[in-house]
């Protein structure tokens, strides 16, 4: 299940461009009473497309979203945590080879990763990564540091600083830092190489089919900038990892996300 359906799609568009319903509705060429019935969920293809044309999303994307959902992961390696966070959920995604254990992040309560506290204990080269510091996703890493775990992250409590274009050797993997500032700043992305297909976790700058809330438009042009500059060099077959929803791949992103 995706993180976003089209309404929410819509409503951190409609806050990116400073726009209320009144002013995209009336730019579009609709009533208002159309433009809120579609942002409430009674999809109309044309509403999509003269809408898309409005908030400068993916007029194809944003007409095909409420039938999208990424391929399942194909990637053995890679398990994702699915994790509580009050009514919502949360990810929490660990690399897991014969040498290595490498934790994404961490949920926000340290009971509910036990399973990734234990995986990471055991290998030599375990370590913990944390993607932005917004409290679902860091919730377990005083349990992981009171376990002399070793943590990174840009600004984050109890954390060794990490920063865009550092990276780390963990056994066969390595781990290199990305900017990926905008919903969270600073907020870090990491390629991860030396896996059968190169990966991305984005934590809540990317999800399947949307991308994380910004608080003004000059937060959402930035957030979108990061965006794009993190993945213009990358290949299709690039997984994604993100903060919340289903695990997805560029090339998938690059056809079904309205924001790209």
């Amino acid at each position: 299940m995706l993180e976003d359906d089209y309404t929410w799609g819509i409503r951190k568009a409609l806050r990116g461009h400073g726009l209320t319903p009144v002013d995209a509705a009336r730019q579009a060429g609709i009533s208002e009473s159309e433009f809120l019935a579609f942002s409430e969920g009674k999809f109309s293809e044309e509403t999509a497309r003269r809408i898309a044309a409005v908030l400068h999303l993916k007029a194809e994307a944003l007409v095909n979203h409420p039938g999208y959902q990424p391929k399942p992961l194909a990637l053995p390696a890679i398990h994702r945590l699915d994790l509580p966070f009050g009514e919502e959920r949360v990810n929490a995604w660990l690399v897991w080879t014969d040498e290595t254990a490498i934790l994404f992040d961490t949920g926000f309560e340290a009971s509910s990763c036990a399973v990734a506290l234990d995986a990471i204990a055991a290998p030599a080269h375990g370590q913990i990564f944390i993607t932005h510091g917004h409290r679902d996703h860091v919730g377990g890493i005083p349990a992981l540091v009171a376990r002399g775990n070793v943590v990174h992250g840009d600004q984050i409590e109890n954390a060794r600083p990490m920063r865009p274009g550092d990276s780390i050797r963990c056994g066969p993997i390595t781990v290199r830092a990305c900017d990926l500032s905008g919903h969270a700043d600073p907020a870090l992305g990491y390629h991860i190489d030396g896996l059968a297909r190169p990966v991305l976790v984005t934590g809540d700058a990317l999800f399947a089919g949307s991308i994380g809330g910004c608080g003004s438009p000059a937060i959402y042009q930035k957030a979108l900038r990061n965006l794009k500059q993190v993945l213009a060099p990358l290949p299709d077959s690039t997984v994604l990892l993100p903060g919340h929803g289903p695990a997805t791949t560029l090339g998938e992103e690059r056809v079904a996300n309205p924001f790209l």
